[in-house]
């Protein structure tokens, strides 16, 4: 998965990859060609006493050395160029994937794997790209240079290199296999701290007023410890990694001398050669090293590579088809043809034939128990399913055979829990129509019975909201997301149980404003409460995702045994209150 991930992501910067390449060979190349004139510096220089040669030779290294600092700051400046534009892309194309994803991917993967994966794991990936760009390539041309002028300065040592490399391959290997499945498992449980930390935050109030603080810590604790005890894991066999080249490097250093010595007492070796045969040793082996930083990172970055492949590779179950159709017959109206609609490996299906027709001007309610299936029949409308059976079709078109964004911006949606984004008033409600005048947001918020408490608000349109709404109530949010639909002044109106939060009075005001501004559009409103719902042209009544009941309210009551226990329920709760 990571070869893959980086081939795909990676073709477009060839060039630069190109110029990290031999911008690296460069500097290789110089820091290779150091120790040599150090040798010939001994040999020839100090040896001789040839303070001319000294100098020649001193100034010829100083030279090599500011060529070979120039090429490995460009090295490090394209390289890192390179893995910030790797991760940029990744990020994107994780986005754009996520956001073509339909409800139902999104609950597969859940909210915080899919932040950890965009996040956490792309940088995992990309520190990878910038240090294989700033060490690894330069390892291999170091290893395979600094053995032939090893070599070349005296072949009789180079049995030692023939020992060190493998004993340094075999040691490291045998920690980054035991690594590798820790690090899966860390990044499992990074997506658990996630998770349990923003359902804490998020419920916050709950956890205070159920006093569970206490447990809620207890939790936090268990997911932290887990993850703990899982990175102390890894970092102890990242500890032994180091200590493992270190102790080949001076083993090896020190091999080098004891049998360096020898040859020179025998004649067979100069001091000089003796030195930059150690030099190229060690350099071997720090290049070594340097790939080990690498092979510390590529565990873990394979690790998140697959799963960002893993989102990458997962198709939406709403696909845009392949000659979409623009425009719409009959715009404003809703018609559902035998509509079913299951999960993939579900026991039994949440919705099953389902057949109405609705146009401009009309209401069409739907009521049922808590689960029968009120909440997807909006969404199969809106698109963010697609039907397992049967057709929807808006504006007398098959929505499967629709444009996606004509769909959409067709589409007016009040969700079951409406969401504001952080900014301010106006700009939430520009949200679907960015172009809208104040005078046009006023007058929806007019419709939307939220005209007064916004401009109670310090600022007026251009107060404050926080993220997810936060400092309004839950009904000043409701009249707030109403009013973002009536904005855009959409064909159909979907409205999900989206007057819950307000008063009896307010909800009647609201619902006798909407009547002229949804005179040409289809409004299909879910709710639980009868008396919103009393007045709408038809009522479907849902029982455990089957139709029992379809008509006006007085023909209901008389027909369908479960809206009248519907209706008899809240009258009784009623009287009770």
């Amino acid at each position: 998965m990571l070869i893959r991930l980086l081939r795909r992501h990676l073709a477009r910067y060839r060039a630069l990859i190109g110029i990290v390449l031999a911008l690296q060979l460069v500097q290789a190349i110089a820091s290779l060609y150091l120790p040599t004139l150090n040798a010939d510096i001994i040999d020839q220089g100090v040896m001789t006493g040839d303070q001319s040669t000294i100098w020649r030779i001193g100034g010829l290294m100083l030279l090599v050395t500011l060529v070979q600092m120039a090429f490995s700051i460009g090295a490090v400046y394209f390289g890192s160029r390179v893995a910030m534009g790797f991760g940029r892309d990744v990020r994107s194309g994780l986005f754009h994937r996520v956001t073509a994803f339909s409800a139902q991917e999104v609950s597969i993967f859940g909210a915080p794997s899919l932040i950890t994966r965009i996040t956490n794991d792309v940088q995992q990936v990309q520190m990878l790209v910038a240090m294989t760009c700033t060490m690894a390539i330069a390892a291999p041309i170091t290893v395979v240079g600094g053995v032939l002028m090893a070599v070349r300065q005296d072949a009789g040592l180079s049995w030692l290199l023939a020992v060190a490399l493998p004993v340094l391959g075999i040691g490291l290997g045998l920690v980054v296999s035991r690594m590798t499945p820790l690090f899966r498992l860390m990044q499992e449980r990074i997506d658990n701290v996630n998770r349990v930390l923003r359902e804490q935050i998020t419920g916050m109030r709950v956890v205070r007023a159920f006093v569970r603080e206490p447990q809620e810590v207890v939790r936090f604790e268990q997911v932290n410890e887990d993850l703990t005890s899982t990175s102390l894991s890894a970092g102890r066999l990242m500890a032994l990694m180091f200590p493992i080249v270190m102790l080949v490097i001076n083993g090896s250093s020190v091999a080098v001398v004891w049998f360096g010595a020898g040859r020179i007492a025998a004649g067979d070796m100069t001091v000089g050669s003796l030195v930059a045969f150690l030099s190229y040793f060690t350099l071997i082996l720090i290049a070594v090293m340097m790939a080990t930083f690498v092979a510390i990172m590529a565990p873990r970055a394979a690790v998140c590579a697959e799963r960002i492949q893993e989102v990458l590779d997962t198709p939406t179950s709403v696909l845009v088809p392949a000659s979409p159709v623009a425009d719409l017959r009959e715009p404003g109206s809703v018609e559902l043809r035998d509509v079913g609609f299951g999960y993939p490996g579900a026991e039994a299906p949440v919705l099953s034939g389902i057949t109405l027709r609705s146009g401009p001007g009309q209401t069409i309610a739907i009521i049922g128990s808590t689960g029968s299936g009120k909440t997807t029949l909006l969404n199969l409308v809106a698109r963010l399913f697609d039907v397992t059976s049967g057709s929807v079709l808006v504006g007398g078109v098959d929505v499967r055979e629709l444009d996606p964004e004509v769909l959409w911006h067709r589409i007016g949606l009040v969700p079951q829990k409406p969401y504001l984004f952080s900014g301010t008033v106006a700009t939430n409600l520009r949200y679907g129509k960015p172009d809208a005048t104040d005078d046009e947001l006023w007058a929806a918020l007019e419709v939307a019975q939220a005209r007064d408490f916004v401009a109670a608000m310090p600022g007026g349109l251009d107060a404050t909201i926080t993220q997810g709404g936060s400092n309004v109530s839950g009904g000043q949010r409701q009249r707030l997301a109403i009013a973002r639909a009536l904005v855009r002044k959409p064909d159909v109106f979907l409205f999900d149980d989206s007057f819950s939060a307000l008063d009896l009075t307010t909800d009647a005001r609201l619902r006798a404003g909407l009547a002229p501004h949804t005179r040409h559009a289809t409004v299909l409103l879910v709710a639980q409460r009868v008396s919103t719902i009393a007045g709408a042209d038809q009522i479907l009544v849902l029982e455990d995702g089957v139709p029992v009941g379809l008509g006006q309210h007085d023909d209901l009551l008389v027909s369908c045994p479960t809206y009248a226990e519907i209706v008899d329920s809240q009258a009784t709760e009623r009287e009770a209150a």
